[in-house]
């Protein structure tokens, strides 16, 4: 039996259709104005560059305006706090979005927390993911956003289900297992130095690969009838977890590329478009 494919890519699609229209809603009730997403890319990094193009076209095609900020590599955490003032003073930009990774002398946490809360559409605030853990209002992570929208759509059962979150980033592997037990599954935090990770991994229910090194979890770890969410991308296409070896034996998966990467920048901009209809 071969998994189902939780398509991430079709279902963004999907949501960009329904973003569009509300779109032109806003459009309409602010006399014409579109709502802005900014972007800040500080540095020359040809995956953050490209990244952060790939969110100006999304912004496009739901009729949405995105403004570029592009700093030096060399710019100061001084500098970058005060382009974020900036942008937080402007009533035009509805989100703000700061392309992680930033170089290595700026505070990047600093500056992550200076976007206010109202403008934080990635849900990278320290505010944000503690109203989020608390079941308060606040935009999500983006990226465990979209996992969680991608779950509901085909209907995943989470209530009761044992989650193992391998990784513990702030943008990723933290906010999800957060989500996961709002939504009443049991969460194991794991991550690269867990002892007995096999053993812990076979018992989960639900296995979300954030770890951040390819193929690091293995096909033979999963059990058969589980839930497979690899949000993991890296050249040849591979992610975090051995898919080849679980399509055959999982009830459910998402692919790599196709999966859970289309779904980031759909709940980025479905943020976005939220806090431009608030604002409206």
């Amino acid at each position: 039996m071969t998994g189902i494919i939780l398509d991430g890519k079709t279902l963004a699609k999907q949501l960009e259709s329904e973003l569009a229209k509300r779109v032109q809603q806003v459009i309409q009730q602010t006399n014409g104005k579109k709502p802005i997403l900014a972007t800040i890319l500080v540095g020359d990094d040809p995956a953050s560059a490209t990244y952060v193009r790939m969110k100006g076209n999304a912004c496009k095609r739901v009729g949405m305006e995105s403004l570029r900020v592009v700093l030096p590599k060399d710019t100061t955490t001084e500098d970058l706090l005060s382009e974020i003032d900036k942008l937080n003073a402007n009533p035009e930009v509805q989100g703000i979005l700061l392309q992680h990774p930033v170089p290595s002398q700026i505070d990047e946490r600093q500056c992550f927390d200076r976007i206010s809360l109202e403008k934080d559409v990635d849900g990278v605030t320290v505010l944000g993911f503690g109203k989020m853990a608390m079941g308060e209002s606040a935009y999500g992570s983006a990226t465990p956003a979209g996992i969680m929208r991608l779950l509901d759509h085909y209907e995943i059962p989470i209530e009761g289900k044992h989650a193992v979150v391998i990784g513990r980033s702030p943008i990723l592997g933290k906010p999800i297992a957060m989500m996961l037990l709002n939504a009443n599954a049991t969460v194991t935090i794991c991550h690269s130095r867990t002892q007995g990770l096999s053993e812990i991994v076979h018992s989960a229910d639900i296995v979300v690969g954030a770890v951040g090194k390819p193929e690091f979890i293995k096909g033979e770890w999963i059990k058969s009838g589980a839930v497979v969410v690899d949000a993991g991308y890296h050249p040849n296409k591979v992610g975090d977890i051995e898919l080849s070896a679980v399509i055959d034996k999982c009830f459910a998966y998402t692919p790599v590329p196709g999966g859970v990467g289309p779904m980031t920048i759909a709940m980025l901009i479905a943020q976005t478009v939220e806090a431009a209809e608030k604002n409206a």
